[in-house]
């Protein structure tokens, strides 16, 4: 009997995004909890590197929901004090459950108080303030349409979507997959929101786009697929004779 080595699988890249969006989660909720604290104190409490920590914060802080804090000028002491960070507003907003609840009941009385293209108008005016934050880093990947998806995800990640964009394997296109929705929730009972961001993919990447899986229809991440080679030319009619 041979003995051949195990053969070792990768991690998968999704595993990795929903890990990442869950540590980040728990970031958020002990800086919450427990904050002012600090990047070696979260990674004690964790037992993670404290590099690895740091990445988490910075994604946080980023995304607006943590921020230093400025200790008093008489708790200071000597030398360089380590960092700490407390909670924001739109970090308390992102643990808090009311939030979807709440959004659910606003899009319900504005689709009985003024019809349901009110909530469609909703749905793309919040996607417009997306393509606005994002069309200059699109457009600074080029023309290529697979260096604009790596462009739109890498900013969808800075927000906090767990985003990235992968190459299909055999074929002329990228999935761009996003494993955190901030709007999942509300989202599910109101898909002109999951609507309208496609659409904004579309216009933002110069392409149609496709939604193959979303995260409110059961999906472990939304997977949109983006063509990236020219569509084929429409063949010409043959003429009447």
């Amino acid at each position: 009997m041979s003995g051949s080595a195990p053969v070792v699988v990768p991690p998968v890249d999704d595993a990795r995004d929903e890990h990442d969006a869950g540590t980040r989660r728990r970031v958020l909720q002990i800086v919450t909890a427990d904050g002012p604290v600090s990047a070696a104190e979260l990674a004690s409490t964790l037992e993670l590197s404290a590099a690895g920590v740091r990445r988490h914060l910075a994604a946080l802080e980023q995304a607006g929901q943590i921020a230093p804090h400025e200790a008093a000028a008489g708790q200071r002491g000597r030398g360089r004090p380590a960092r700490r960070f407390v909670v924001t507003a739109l970090g308390q907003a992102a643990l808090s459950q009311r939030y979807a609840e709440i959004a659910s009941d606003a899009l319900r009385f504005l689709a009985v108080a003024a019809g349901p293209e009110a909530v469609q108008r909703f749905a793309e005016q919040r996607v417009a303030e997306l393509e606005t934050r994002h069309a200059a880093t699109v457009a600074a990947a080029g023309d290529d349409v697979g260096a604009r998806a790596q462009a739109l995800a890498r900013a969808l990640a800075d927000e906090g979507y767990a985003a990235s964009a992968r190459p299909v394997p055999g074929a002329s296109a990228v999935q761009l997959c996003q494993g955190h929705c901030p709007v999942q929730e509300v989202a599910a009972q109101f898909p002109q929101l999951c609507e309208a961001e496609t659409r904004a993919f579309s216009r933002l990447l110069g392409v149609h786009v496709q939604r193959l899986a979303t995260l409110t229809g059961g999906g472990h991440v939304c997977t949109t697929s983006v063509p990236t080679a020219p569509a084929p030319e429409a063949a010409p009619r043959a003429s009447a004779t």
